[in-house]
């Protein structure tokens, strides 16, 4: 019985060893790092990052729209269970607004489902 434990174990730790030194190999050769642009490394918090998720805004229990900003351009895309669609991409984003404007997403966004008169 005691030999039993002593081979599963003696496996366990030679399959480890292997995925281990797999491990070694691929990143020793570039295959398994992970390769960050030179733009998004950054010296600590002060870089600037380049992509922000400006907005999120349910639409129903499945869906929501998303308002990213890349660089100087804003793309609202709507995300979904299993599909994601681009609604509108290379807006270009006027001055900023407090929340509480009538110009903001939200409002916006009931504005679009009521009628036009």
């Amino acid at each position: 019985m005691d030999l039993e434990y002593v081979r599963f174990l003696l496996a366990l730790l030679f399959v480890l060893g292997l995925i281990g030194l797999l491990a070694f190999v691929l990143r020793r050769f570039g295959i398994g790092a992970v390769r960050i642009s030179p733009a998004f490394r950054s010296k600590g918090r002060s870089a600037e990052r380049r992509l922000a998720v400006v907005e999120v805004a349910p639409v129903d229990a499945r869906r929501r729209l998303v308002l990213v900003r890349r660089d100087d351009t804003e793309h609202l895309i709507l995300l979904g269970n299993t599909t994601d669609l681009l609604i509108e991409s290379n807006i270009r984003p006027g001055p900023q607004r407090s929340s509480g404007h009538a110009g903001s997403f939200d409002s916006a966004l009931r504005s679009a489902g009521e009628p036009r008169q």
